[in-house]
């Protein structure tokens, strides 16, 4: 067989677009592409590779012939329609957070654990994208000083919740600049020139489903079922580009000039860490790149063997999309091979 045929369902979302220019810079090895999308999104054309493809609709019969199906919408389409797609013979590459708790589907992150495809029955789930490029980071480190403790803040842009959101947050800014009352529909308050405390609906512990994700799939990244981690997720005024404060104990000491260059070495890594010269990272630099960028890694005076880190990307690109088309890469080899 030459080439996979390849599904992608929420084809006209904000991460589905992403997934599409990724296969074309990358070259995958498409023999098909089949486009799905929701009743609003069915019959757009959408140019790929020279050509305009139609986005059908998503529905239990849509994946005859499909080998790779790469969901990247909600939830709920995972939800009920990934298992008719391995019914079909695909294998789901899963970027919307559905099965992320599921033991029996593997969380793969592919810089970190690629060889945990090798236990999946049919589905494959990716972290959420804040937890992939700090898990990016962590993982190296992790596997030379192990990890004692976990701290993180998180700064995440609009584009986590979607298309629809990011709209609203471009006519907020629009509306306040022109002495007009923003509208809120999308989001719980007011985002333009705010910071929202949430990311996700609330629990009954106090944290939001997204801080709870994130220290569920850092475990299952880190293959540490009980490291003490804790998040406070926030949503910030920006389109694009989610931002970590990361603070870690290790249960060894690690000098900042080693954890700089073993970062360094790491792959997936940039390492922008030049305080003198004012050179760290940060969102408008790192957007439509490919790797997660590290800078401001210093000790922690509070704590010994502490270090903090800022941890900077794409969240739409590295966080979702890159993973997905690697993955998708590897299974698609495996198939072919």
């Amino acid at each position: 067989m030459e080439g996979c045929h390849l599904a992608l369902v929420g084809a006209t979302g904000i991460v589905g677009q992403e997934v599409l220019q990724l296969l074309d810079e990358r070259d995958f090895p498409l023999r098909d592409l089949t486009l799905l999308g929701s009743h609003h999104s069915e019959g757009t054309r959408v140019e790929f590779r020279g050509r305009r493809s139609v986005v059908g609709l998503l529905n239990k019969g849509a994946f005859a012939g499909v080998n790779i199906a790469i969901f990247v919408a909600s939830t709920e389409a995972s939800k009920d329609y990934a298992s008719h797609a391995v019914q079909a013979g695909a294998v789901v590459i899963d970027a919307s957070g559905a099965f992320y708790r599921d033991a029996g589907v593997p969380l793969c992150m592919p810089e970190l654990n690629l060889a945990v495809l090798r236990q999946h029955r049919g589905i494959v789930a990716l972290p959420h994208s804040l937890t992939a490029q700090v898990a990016l980071a962590l993982g190296p480190l992790h596997a030379v000083a192990p990890l004692k403790r976990v701290v993180v803040s998180t700064y995440q842009a609009v584009s986590g919740l979607g298309r629809q959101a990011v709209q609203e947050f471009d006519q907020q800014l629009r509306d306040l600049l022109n002495f007009r009352p923003p509208q809120v529909e999308e989001l719980p308050h007011q985002i333009a020139f705010n910071c929202l405390p949430q990311c996700g609906d609330f629990l009954d512990n106090g944290y939001t489903e997204e801080e709870m994700a994130f220290i569920h799939e850092m475990r299952r990244l880190l293959a540490v079922a009980d490291l003490p981690i804790t998040t406070t997720a926030v949503r910030v005024p920006l389109a694009y580009g989610h931002s970590a404060a990361v603070t870690v104990e290790t249960r060894r000491a690690l000098e900042v000039h080693e954890a700089r260059a073993i970062l360094a070495e790491a792959p997936g890594i940039v390492v922008e860490d030049d305080p003198k010269r004012l050179h760290y990272p940060y969102v408008t630099r790192v957007n439509g790149q490919d790797e997660v960028f590290v800078g401001r890694i210093r000790a922690d005076l509070s704590v010994a063997h502490g270090l903090h880190l800022w941890i900077v990307g794409d969240n739409l690109r590295r966080g979702a999309a890159l993973s997905a088309v690697q993955i998708a890469e590897h299974l698609c080899d495996s198939a072919t091979g």
